[in-house]
């Protein structure tokens, strides 16, 4: 039997960390370091993808627009990548394992779906590759909006953005009916 916080415990851990980041540091936002993480992955094959430039308000410019936008703040991102963004996604890496470590009961990777539906009864092959296609295609949407989930929605509304809030909103009209049609009304 897997042993998990209540989601009051879940929900009051998670609303200290944000507090904390947006407190000491800036709002936690993690789809950007995917774009810096490509760049710098670019960046060892194309020399003359970033330059230095005075026009640039970061110092750094880019021939690639995506990346010059902003004055140059992902080209400079990329230049110099070990920066809160890059530090917050390798602890939320670490946090996850040590969480999968310090849990009581068995391993998730044992744990087969309770759900009846045929979704859930597909080889584990199969469970996996959709939920990557779908973070996949989750990623694409987050990069198109400009941002993801934790900063649209977690941050955003932290902060009483309407737009936070109204991402929060456009999220779970579209989630709950997924959701529903996927795995049917007893999930």
């Amino acid at each position: 039997m897997q042993s998990y916080w209540s989601w009051f415990g879940g929900g009051l851990a998670l609303a200290c960390c944000f507090l904390l980041a947006v407190t000491l540091v800036k709002p936690i936002g993690v789809s950007t370091q995917f774009v810096i993480a490509d760049g710098v992955i670019w960046s060892l094959f194309d020399s003359e993808l970033l330059q230095s430039s005075q026009d640039n308000k970061h110092g750094v410019a880019s021939p690639n627009a995506y990346l010059n936008k902003s004055g140059g703040k992902y080209a400079a991102a990329i230049e110099n990548p070990i920066n809160y963004g890059f530090i917050f996604v390798l602890a939320m890496i670490g946090g996850a394992f040590l969480g999968s470590r310090f849990s009581k009961g068995e391993s998730e990777a044992k744990v087969e779906p309770s759900s009846s539906c045929a979704l859930t009864q597909r080889p584990a092959s199969q469970r996996y590759a959709m939920a990557f296609i779908g973070g996949a295609i989750v990623l694409f949407g987050a990069r198109l909006a400009g941002g993801c989930t934790s900063g649209h929605m977690m941050s955003g509304m932290m902060q009483t953005s309407l737009s936070g809030y109204l991402f929060a909103l456009a999220a779970f009209a579209a989630a709950v009916p997924t959701a529903i049609l996927l795995y049917g009304r007893d999930i």
